[in-house]
């Protein structure tokens, strides 16, 4: 039912938001380098990698430039439409050609780079290739701000691998166990939710199963 869905508004979705995307990719094409879409490879359903497209929003060869395929605060490889694009998640918008395709799910958990990735714990890792990578998921609404907290300490890569990785990981765990249409229609609202309140905390009353995050990051998440 979840691959039915998937299809049905992914279809929709790119239906009802051509008239936003050809402007769009107009801009992006005069603009910058002149580049649409990028290409990057994650890491999908059983382990397998995929192309994951974007809105082209930073400098082509951003992922061997500064801190690789970790992206901070201010970002000196982000173009400056690919700032706007970033700040509105508009530049995730082609992935629902992943979904249609049937790289990924509009609920899942967010498809890594292998760099990133392998940052997981093995176990948890594991669990996470059992399930398509989403569009959205818990682990992308719970850590939409990921960029402002990186930006707040001197060694970011290693606060990712320490800190984020593994609670970021846990939560990806803790769909995959609590997968289901509630789960996925639930998920679906709290992103538009918080997509239009950025601040918003509700994602945990409305679940409160989620794993409790670590010290550093419970203030940072307002819990």
């Amino acid at each position: 039912m979840q691959r039915l869905f998937d299809v049905v508004f992914s279809a929709l979705a790119l239906l009802l938001l051509s008239p936003l995307l050809i402007p769009l990719m107009i801009l992006l094409r005069c603009t910058g380098e002149g580049e649409i879409f990028f290409v990057q490879q994650r890491v999908g359903l059983n382990g397998e990698s995929f192309g994951l497209l974007k809105l082209a929003t930073m400098l082509k060869n951003s992922p061997n430039i500064g801190t690789g395929t970790v992206t901070v605060k201010g970002d000196p490889r982000v173009l400056p439409v690919g700032r706007f694009l970033r700040k509105t998640k508009l530049n995730e918008l082609p992935q629902l050609i992943n979904i249609l395709k049937g790289d990924m799910s509009i609920i899942g958990p967010r498809p890594q780079t292998r760099r990133c990735f392998d940052a997981f714990p093995s176990v948890v890792q594991a669990q996470i290739v059992k399930v398509r990578p989403g569009l959205s998921g818990i682990g992308s609404i719970v850590f939409r701000d990921e960029e402002n907290l990186l930006h707040e300490h001197e060694q970011q890569e290693r606060y990712y691998d320490v800190v984020i990785a593994p609670y970021k990981g846990a939560l990806e765990e803790w769909y995959v166990a609590n997968q289901g249409l509630r789960t996925y229609f639930s998920l679906i609202v709290l992103t538009v939710w918080v997509v239009l309140l950025p601040k918003s905390s509700i994602v945990w009353r409305v679940f409160g199963t989620l794993p409790s995050p670590p010290v550093e990051l419970a203030e940072a998440f307002g819990i």
